[in-house]
């Protein structure tokens, strides 16, 4: 027999993870790509896997507060309440006034596709990406959640919260990480911390791009660019300090 405690979670649809509602309606909202303005009920059933009637009761409710509409020809879209809270979000990490001039000051100089990523409970979140000039290069939207352990932006994050043993002591000691294949085989990458107020991080900066055009020998050669944009980035976000101020220090702990 239960105790009252689980019973109360039941009844209001929590467990371990959470408020199941909630999660069910995130993911909901989370089904829609980049461009696509509306999809149809039966869509949102076979992308979040969940059953019509459930989808419809999630979409109205969501409905109620303007983060889902229904179309005149009965598809869904996402309403104004997602874009003013995605539009919130970026703006908490100076986004247009900071970070994206810093991507593409990057991408000016190392001539490769440059993104900023920032840590979500067990993942990574890229919150700003400024494409390359190159017609053959690595692709990933603003919004895509990846891998913490996979790639040098989700290595050198997990480094500078503490992560104990190697790969992690090494990116503390040098302050970049490289990345040839390690989440998607052709794809190679170069990561630098980045830092806010009181040096406590942020995120991480990093370029990346096919396997084939970046060589360890070349991410190596870019990997000084990306630790320099990265420190600037981090004394910018701090309130303007001087880029002579000391970079990362070597064998950073918490």
């Amino acid at each position: 027999m239960r105790n009252d405690a689980s019973a109360a979670e039941a009844s209001d649809g929590r467990g371990e993870g959470g408020v199941i509602a909630v999660t069910r309606a995130l993911s909901l909202m989370e089904t829609f790509e980049v461009g696509e303005s509306a999809l149809s009920l039966a869509e949102l059933s076979r992308r979040s896997g969940m059953h019509k009637t459930t989808v419809l009761r999630l979409a109205r409710t969501l409905a109620q507060s303007n983060y889902m509409v229904q179309t005149e020809s009965g598809q869904w879209r996402l309403g104004p309440a997602a874009g003013w809270l995605g539009a919130r979000y970026q703006a908490g990490f100076d986004v247009n006034n900071v970070v994206e001039p810093a991507l593409h000051e990057l991408v000016r100089l190392s001539g490769e596709s440059a993104s900023f990523y920032v840590r979500e409970g067990d993942i990574r979140a890229c919150v700003a990406r400024v494409e390359g000039p190159q017609s053959v290069r690595h692709h990933v939207r603003i919004g895509a959640r990846l891998p913490l352990d996979l790639g040098a932006p989700g290595r050198v994050i997990l480094a500078f919260s503490g992560a104990q043993g190697e790969p992690y002591e090494t990116i503390r000691t040098c302050g970049y990480h490289l990345s040839l294949g390690e989440r998607e085989p052709d794809v190679s990458s170069v990561a630098a911390p980045v830092f806010r107020t009181g040096w406590h991080l942020l995120g991480s900066m990093c370029i990346s791009g096919p396997s084939s055009r970046l060589t360890r020998a070349k991410l190596e050669t870019h990997a000084k660019t990306v630790v320099a944009a990265a420190n600037q980035l981090s004394y910018a976000l701090a309130g303007g300090r001087s880029p002579a101020t000391p970079p990362v220090v070597s064998r950073w702990h918490p």
